[in-house]
């Protein structure tokens, strides 16, 4: 069973490292538990996703592309499955941050090959800084993040 306070604890990470972002595109957000969190750390959180049930938050119930018109600082996927990498490249294409919790992967890798893909990926979508982190909790808890 994935963590519970993983929406928590991955929210104060981004309000941490990421203090200027105002603006958050939450992608493949599920419910909007995570939208919920940021928001509660004062930011404007719009999550993308299909989902009909969800949380009475800021959200677009579509899936999310890399057309999407860029009205955010940041943009982020906690477990966002089939969107994570699309994360890191709608980051790159609109020069704003990004940081992803990978789950699963999304090409048949496995998750450490998976994860030094996405850091690699990032590296060479010209970021700033780049960089990796562990939340404390149980589960997928590592963090991939980008900044301009």
């Amino acid at each position: 069973m994935a963590d519970k306070r993983r929406f928590e604890l991955f929210a104060r990470f981004l309000a941490e490292k990421f203090p200027e972002a105002r603006r958050v595109y939450d992608v493949a957000g599920g419910m909007g538990r995570l939208n919920e969190e940021l928001t509660r750390l004062g930011r404007e959180v719009t999550t993308f996703d299909v989902r009909h049930k969800r949380l009475p938050v800021r959200y677009a119930e579509r899936y999310f592309t890399l057309d999407e018109p860029c009205e955010a600082d940041l943009v982020v996927g906690l477990h966002s499955d089939g969107a994570t990498q699309l994360c890191i490249e709608y980051a790159a294409k609109h020069g704003i941050g990004f940081a992803v919790v990978p789950c699963c992967s999304e090409n048949g890798m496995s998750y450490n090959p998976w994860w030094k893909h996405l850091l690699k990926l990032a590296g060479e979508r010209g970021f700033a800084a780049v960089g990796e982190h562990v939340l404390p909790m149980d589960g997928r808890a590592r963090v991939v993040w980008g900044s301009r």
